[in-house]
């Protein structure tokens, strides 16, 4: 038999790749929530009882990374402010109003009202901390899989190759 025939085993990543691969997944979606998104959501709640404008979009993109701006008059002048990270209404065009929720010592510190219970930011830390658990739970199994592979083998004698 051709050791490198379709079925053979010898093309994917093998137990330790497969586990390496989930470590490193849960890893980075781990990050991902705990040091990204849930201080965004938090960052959206402390403005809840900010001051309140009304606001235009002036740069539309994708507010859940935070590349949209809106403008705004706060103390009889004109902000252009970036809404953070987390934020909705990336689907709004230019010129869409909206209202805002703003530090009263720094206008630059806004958020759309809609977003200030946590809105997206919230929804993607839970999500992607949970999917980071399920990852761990593949590290797991993976991780004892071969464990009871090594075992095998070596039961199975130096001679014979499994």
């Amino acid at each position: 038999m051709n050791a490198s025939a379709p079925g053979s085993g010898q093309g994917g990543l093998g137990p330790r790749g497969s586990l390496v691969m989930s470590l490193t997944i849960t890893l980075l979606l781990g990050m991902l929530s705990l040091l990204v998104m849930f201080p965004a959501a938090e960052h959206l709640r402390s403005l809840r009882n900010g001051e309140r404008a009304d606001a235009t979009l002036h740069t539309s993109g994708s507010c859940m990374i935070g590349h949209c701006r809106v403008e705004f008059e706060a103390d009889g002048r004109t902000v252009v402010a970036d809404l953070p990270t987390g934020s909705g209404g990336g689907k709004q065009s230019v010129g869409a109003a909206l209202t805002v929720r703003y530090q009263a010592d720094d206008p630059q510190v806004v958020a759309r009202e809609a977003d200030v219970g946590g809105g997206g930011a919230a929804l993607l830390a839970w999500i992607s901390g949970g999917t980071a658990l399920l990852f761990l739970i593949l590290s797991a199994v993976a991780a004892v899989f071969l464990v009871r592979q090594r075992r095998k083998t070596a039961a199975a004698g130096p001679g014979i190759a499994v």
